[in-house]
């Protein structure tokens, strides 16, 4: 029996203790009798509580909140339904590398395999899509294990861990002088590698040399908060930089070493092609869109992830910061004009951009109604300052965004990633306007998107989270209507993906927020402006054209 006078504290406050030296200030939660005496804990040490409504939504606003601030989100859930709702949210952070930690509850030891309430194998399930997972055994042990599980995070590419927390454990209470309690900053190292010096030498060769050399400056760009460092090196090195995923707005639209839509020309023409931060996943045509004449090399913090689906000239596996540094630093001392005669390259690929631009500009500008998609991302691209962060949520009318709208700063992108998971547009406004209320959060919903994860919009109106929200509105699952179509037939192209005409503006008004419903292309800047004024949540419902399809839709690998 622990003396009386020694100072008792419970697992809760343990787990609360090792948030707080991690950095968390927020957690996100779906309450549940398992996990409650965490919520004790954070009221102590001064980390916020934002309660939703589903757990997905929880865990989708954690990794959001990791990539805006950089620091690891926290998602608090219940036991077995909570665990499961949020398997989604890790789910994604994982195929984002996204740094994350999701806290279930669990049944008592003491009740362990007699049929608990929601008792089930969650570590089991939770392992294939997390670096970490594992039940906290004892009370001394919870703060140690959560910062443990915070170290397996940064092995190598950033990613979610799990922990559960039985109930038992999380309740009891433990003389302080048994618990482990992390310090700030004193329970793990840098992970920050600048790569193989003699793999940067001759990667810096490679680049004085090449005549046409292209970048793709992906989302680890800004994982490792690299933006000065790639910017240093394309300028330097005279180098055309495209960016996906999180890596957008590394460089500002109109930067003479900006470009996006002639990436396809110069992975085809190119003689070299650094890919940065980036897999050679579906969205990158599995490496098979690069030249195969080209000399391509790839910078990752994953081993695994390099010369994965594709052969490549070199590998450097680092931070991407310290790499591209490195390599410019490598570089700058043997130019010899060489940079200077890319003169050519970078006009024919500005060249390649413009027809480009022109091809689609009578779609971009078009009156017609009902509106068609480009039209709409073209709006929202002009109605972007240099502080909207700019969220996706959706799958056809986000494609049509892709190409159009184009962050004006760094880390003012955000999409779900690789798993392509719809409904994160909600807790990622959760999560980005939270963590920065300085910034305006301008968000892009497809109708179907919307539908999984809105009614926590509720949420953004208790906690005061003002964003401006459109609805890319036409009824329709259109990016898998558009694949039905084309593999069925017109009569089967609506089996399945056509939902009903929803007046998304008025479910703003009734849970308290801004709503205004577009039909003429004309309304969507007065609209969206009278959105951002009204310093509310808001939805501004656009019906937009369900016979337009992206032209990444039409292209997908999975239709063809």
């Amino acid at each position: 029996m622990p003396d009386d006078s020694q100072e008792l504290i419970s697992g809760g406050h343990l787990v609360a203790k090792a948030l707080k030296a991690e950095g968390v200030d927020v957690i996100y939660t779906l309450c549940g009798g398992h996990i409650i005496d965490i919520y004790d804990g954070c009221v102590d040490e001064g980390i916020d509580v934002i309660d939703v409504r589903h757990e997905q939504v929880a865990a989708h606003a954690a990794d959001g909140y990791a990539r805006i601030t950089g620091k690891p989100g926290c998602a608090v859930v219940t036991a077995g339904p909570g665990t499961t709702d949020a398997v989604t949210g890790v789910a994604n952070a994982f195929r984002a590398e996204s740094p994350m930690l999701l806290i279930g509850g669990q049944g008592a030891h003491n009740q362990h395999k007699m049929g608990s309430l929601q008792d089930l194998p969650h570590v089991d399930m939770m392992a294939p899509i997390t670096k970490f997972a594992a039940t906290v055994p004892d009370t001394a042990r919870a703060a140690d294990m959560v910062s443990m599980a915070f170290r397996e995070c940064y092995h190598g590419a950033p990613g979610p861990s799990f922990l559960e927390i039985p109930r038992d454990v999380l309740d009891a209470k433990v003389p302080v002088t048994k618990a482990r309690i992390p310090e700030a900053g004193k329970y793990r190292a840098s992970t920050r590698s600048a790569g193989d010096p003699e793999a940067v030498e001759t990667l810096a060769d490679l680049l004085v040399r090449a005549e046409k050399p292209a970048i793709l400056l992906g989302s680890q760009v800004w994982t490792c908060r690299a933006t000065d460092a790639a910017i240093e090196l394309v300028r330097t090195l005279n180098v055309p930089a495209y960016m996906n995923g999180a890596g957008r707005g590394t460089l500002p639209p109109g930067d003479p070493h900006h470009f996006q839509l002639s990436r396809r020309y110069a992975f085809s023409n190119a003689d070299l092609i650094v890919i940065v931060g980036t897999p050679f996943d579906f969205r990158m045509g599995y490496g098979k869109r690069l030249s195969p004449d080209a000399t391509v090399v790839q910078i990752d913090l994953d081993y695994r992830t390099v010369g994965k689906n594709r052969d490549i000239d070199l590998g450097i596996v680092g931070d991407a910061g310290l790499v591209l540094s490195a390599v410019t630093q490598a570089a700058s001392g043997r130019l010899n004009g060489g940079a200077g005669k890319r003169k050519e390259w970078l006009d024919e690929l500005r060249a390649a951009e413009q027809t480009a631009i022109e091809k689609r500009l009578p779609q971009l500008r078009s009156d017609a109604s009902p509106i068609h998609p480009y039209r709409l991302v073209s709006e929202i691209n002009d109605f972007l300052t240099e502080d909207s962060i700019y969220i996706g949520d959706g799958g056809d009318i986000v494609t049509f965004s892709g190409q159009v709208v184009q962050p004006k700063s760094p880390g003012h992108w955000m999409d779900p990633g690789p798993l392509g998971t719809l409904g994160v547009g909600v807790p990622f406004v959760m999560a980005a306007k939270q963590a920065r209320p300085d910034k305006e959060v301008v968000t892009l919903f497809g109708d179907g998107a919307f539908s999984l994860t809105g009614w926590d919009f509720e949420t953004l109106v208790r906690f005061n989270l003002p964003f401006v929200g459109i609805v890319g509105n036409n009824s329709s699952m259109n990016q898998i209507r558009y694949g039905q179509k084309a593999k069925y037939g017109e009569e089967r192209q609506r089996i399945g993906n056509t939902l009903g005409d929803v007046p998304y503006d008025q479910f703003a008004r009734m849970l308290g927020g801004y709503g205004e419903e577009v039909r003429d292309p004309a309304d969507i800047a007065p609209a969206l402006r009278r959105a951002r004024e009204s310093g509310k949540p808001s939805l501004i419902n656009v019906w937009v054209d369900p016979d337009a399809y992206a032209p990444g839709t039409m292209n997908q690998t999975m239709y063809k």
